[in-house]
């Protein structure tokens, strides 16, 4: 549900394993050029998918007899995809949120989220899954390890098993809460390194910035209730390193226009893809000062997208803040 670059992705990738897949896709030209030309021109351009998948703007056409949905719009409409399928979901579906972020208006996690959207589902079971995977690699079957995420053992070892591949690696876990603070806050720490790098501030400040932002993501996941551990696996370091280094990272990519002197919401609104860390910034600030939680680099990205802080002030209040120890906050 959802036929983005990762939904697409997701879809070719389950196609390839033998699967049955019917995808979404709100613009009714994206599931045309899925049919007839077998591509995503709008946001894989180039990517040939497997002709076996059909795509349609009709949830109910999508969802009929489905197993396994899985859930990919961006953060800001996962509610709304959320209500509009409830009518049409399958009862017995297993559910699958690979959409990365926290929501604005309420500061909940996807999980939350899709669980107050679709209340007949047990919100145990629901499955998220993150870690490092840009969409054009995973769906030209690039090699790609990705971990999935509930409170439910038996939910988790499902979706494990429907997805993983030798070339698309699947692991467990379960701390769906760690989980999702890693996927969503690597986006906000990936607009600052974009930034940093932009300024050409070197690889040491890029190395530092990447390794307390690590921090920051561990010292808020903990505060809600996540393993400290699970920020050390794929959805928390490694997904930090992919999207804090990867040209393809479009959260780093917004780092670099804003260095380069953009105003963040233009730049945003004249693109057709999503760079969530614009919208996480703001909701990660937001949820840390809820929780009385340090974030000092998420704070300044906050400042910097949404009030206008000049980058070098923002880098100065990060150099001159007070001397501490370097894990505190964190141990529990």
């Amino acid at each position: 549900m959802g036929a983005g670059a990762w939904g697409t992705a997701l879809a070719a990738h389950s196609a390839r394993v033998g699967h049955d897949v019917r995808l979404w896709a709100r613009e009714p030209d994206v599931a045309r050029d899925v049919n007839e030309h077998h591509e995503n021109r709008a946001l894989l351009a180039g990517v040939t998918l497997p002709s076996s998948i059909r795509a349609s703007s009709d949830p109910a056409e999508v969802l009929d007899g489905a197993d396994v949905v899985l859930l990919v719009p961006p953060s800001a409409f996962l509610r709304s995809v959320a209500t509009s399928i409830a009518p049409y979901f399958p009862a017995a579906a297993r559910i699958g949120i690979a959409t990365k972020g926290i929501e604005n208006e309420s500061l909940l996690l996807m999980l939350d989220v899709v669980a107050a959207a679709l209340p007949s589902v047990n919100p145990d079971a629901l499955v998220v899954l993150s870690g490092p995977s840009f969409a054009r690699e995973v769906a030209t079957g690039l090699p790609t390890d990705v971990v999935v995420a509930s409170r439910d053992e038996s939910a988790a070892a499902e979706m494990q098993a429907a997805l993983h591949s030798p070339f698309f690696r699947v692991y467990t876990s379960r701390d769906p809460i760690g989980v999702e603070v890693g996927g969503a806050m690597k986006n906000v720490l990936a607009v600052a390194a974009g930034a940093c790098d932009g300024l050409g501030l070197g690889t040491n400040a890029r190395a530092a910035l990447v390794t307390r932002g690590l921090s920051e993501m561990a010292r808020l996941g903990v505060a809600l209730g996540g393993d400290p551990l699970t920020f050390m696996g794929l959805s928390g370091v490694g997904d930090l390193i992919l999207t804090t280094t990867g040209a393809l990272s479009r959260n780093r990519t917004l780092g670099l226009k804003v260095a380069e002197g953009l105003d963040p919401a233009a730049y945003l609104a004249a693109q057709r893809t999503v760079a969530e860390g614009y919208l996480t910034a703001k909701a990660a600030w937001q949820l840390a000062l809820r929780h009385g939680v340090d974030v000092p680099i998420t704070e300044q990205v906050f400042h910097v997208l949404h009030e206008g802080r000049p980058l070098l002030d923002a880098m100065k209040r990060l150099m001159t803040r007070a001397q501490k120890e370097e894990l505190w906050g964190i141990r529990v």
